[in-house]
C-alpha cells in the first residue's frame, strides 16, 4: 500500500488529556495521518480544534455519529481506515460499536469499555466483522518489557512462582475532584468512570502487564479498596492477592494517594532459576536476577541488539544509551497496530512482531479484573474465583 492509513479521532480536543499523546504516537513512523475529527463535545473546542490541526472544515465534525456516518459516504480512495477514541470510559462503546458496524478499524482508550457487558458486545461485534480493534494497554509497548514476556514464554526463568506488581500515584492524595481539576473529576465520578476508581484507572495497567509479561491468566483474587481521601466516591487505594493458572502467586497494588509518586510502575517476576525486574521510570533497563549468577542488566538500543529478542529489537528506536520512553512505547503499539492493518488490507501476512498489540480480549479481561476486584472488596471471601 503506498499511502498512509487516515485516521479519525473521537474526542482529543485541545482541552484534552490524552488526545495530543495519540496523535504524537500514531504520527511517530509516518503510517498514519489524521484527516478528521469529532474533537469535543463543545462545539467551538470541537472548531477550533479542527483548525489547529488543519483539519478542512467540512471533516471537522461536531458529533461521532456525524462522523461515522459521514466518513463511510465517502469514496474508498478518502474516507477513514480506522477511528480512534480518547473519550472518558462512559463514551467508549457507542463510538466504537458505530465505528465497527459502518467498517471502520478500531483503536480506543483503556479501559475499553464502561461495563463487561458493553465489552462482551464489543468482542462479538470485532468477531463478525472481522475488523481489528486495538487498545492502547502503552506499557506493553515498551522494548524490555517485550523482552521480559520473550525471556518468561522461552522458559529462561524456570517455571513462574511470584509475581509482584505496583502502580502508585500521588495525584489524588486531595480532593482534587472539588478543585477545579477536570481529570480528577470525571475520573472519581462513578458515572463517568464506572465502579471502581483506582483499580479501573490503573489497576488494569498493572494487571495487564503481569499477564502480558508471564503469559499466565489471574483465576482468583482476593482484594481490599479502600477510599483514602473523605469525600471521595471512588476507592483510591488497592490491594489484590492473585493466583494464576500456571500456579504462580502474585501480589498487585495500585494507590493514587501515594503521596510524592508520579508514575512509579513497576514489576518483578520470579521463576525456578531466576527472576526479572521493570520500572517505568527506568523503562531502558530490564535486570535479570539469577539464583546462582549476579545479577545481569540488559539495556534497549543497539548495543545489546544480539542478546536482545526480535520482539524487543523491532520496538527499540533510539541508540543505545539514549531513553525510549512513554511516548516511544505509546508509538510501538501505533506502529504495529498500522503494519497489521496494512498486511490486511494489502492482503498479506503481517509478521509476529507486528501482531504484537493489546486486543479487545485483553478489553475483556480488563473489564473482568474491574468487576472481580470490586466484588471481592464487598465480598468477605477470601479467595474470589475470578469470572470473565
Amino acid at each position: 500500500m503506498n499511502r498512509k492509513l487516515r485516521m479519525g479521532m473521537v474526542g482529543g480536543g485541545k482541552d484534552a488529556f490524552i488526545g495530543a499523546i495519540h496523535r504524537l504516537a500514531a504520527n511517530m513512523d509516518g503510517l498514519i495521518e489524521i484527516v478528521c475529527g469529532a474533537l469535543s463535545i463543545n462545539p467551538e473546542i470541537a472548531k477550533d480544534s479542527g483548525e489547529m490541526l488543519f483539519l478542512p472544515a467540512d471533516r471537522t465534525y461536531l458529533t461521532f455519529d456525524e462522523m461515522i456516518t459521514k466518513e463511510s459516504l465517502l469514496p474508498a480512495d478518502k474516507r477513514i481506515d480506522f477511528v480512534t477514541i480518547v473519550t472518558p470510559n462512559f463514551a467508549h462503546f457507542a463510538p466504537a460499536m458505530m465505528a465497527l458496524d459502518h467498517g471502520f478499524n478500531v483503536v480506543i482508550e483503556k479501559p475499553m469499555t464502561f461495563t463487561l457487558d458493553e465489552a462482551k458486545q464489543l468482542k462479538k461485534k470485532v468477531e463478525e466483522t472481522g475488523l481489528l480493534l486495538c487498545l492502547t494497554h502503552t506499557y506493553s509497548g515498551y522494548p524490555m518489557v517485550k523482552q521480559a514476556k520473550a525471556m518468561v514464554r522461552e522458559g529462561v526463568l524456570g517455571k513462574i512462582r511470584k509475581v509482584w506488581v505496583e502502580y502508585p500515584q500521588g495525584w489524588l492524595s486531595k480532593l482534587s475532584e472539588r478543585e477545579g481539576n477536570a481529570q480528577a473529576a470525571w475520573r472519581t465520578d462513578p458515572k463517568k468512570s464506572g465502579k471502581s476508581g483506582c483499580m479501573g484507572d490503573i489497576g488494569t495497567h498493572a494487571a495487564h502487564l503481569a499477564e502480558y509479561i508471564t503469559g499466565a491468566k489471574i483465576t482468583h483474587l482476593c482484594a481490599d479498596l479502600t477510599i483514602m481521601v473523605d469525600g471521595r466516591a471512588l476507592d483510591d487505594d488497592g490491594n489484590v492477592l492473585l493466583k494464576f493458572d500456571n500456579g504462580a502467586a502474585g501480589v498487585l497494588m495500585a494507590s493514587q494517594v501515594a503521596a510524592g509518586e508520579e508514575n512509579a510502575l513497576k514489576i518483578r517476576v520470579y521463576g525456578e532459576k531466576g527472576g526479572i525486574e521493570w520500572a517505568q521510570q527506568e523503562p531502558n533497563t530490564l535486570l535479570v536476577k539469577w539464583l546462582d549468577q549476579p545479577t545481569q542488566i540488559l539495556r534497549a538500543g543497539g548495543n545489546y541488539g544480539d542478546r536482545l529478542s526480535g520482539f524487543a529489537t523491532h520496538n527499540c528506536r533510539t541508540p543505545g544509551g539514549h531513553p525510549e520512553g512513554y511516548l516511544e512505547a505509546f508509538g510501538n503499539i501505533y506502529r504495529n497496530f498500522a503494519l497489521t492493518l496494512t498486511a490486511k488490507i494489502d492482503g498479506t501476512i503481517p509478521s509476529k512482531e507486528a501482531l504484537d498489540f493489546p486486543s479487545f480480549e485483553d478489553g475483556i479481561r480488563g473489564m473482568a479484573f474491574i468487576d472481580n476486584v470490586v466484588a471481592s472488596a464487598a465480598s468477605d471471601q477470601k479467595w474470589t474465583k475470578y469470572v470473565v
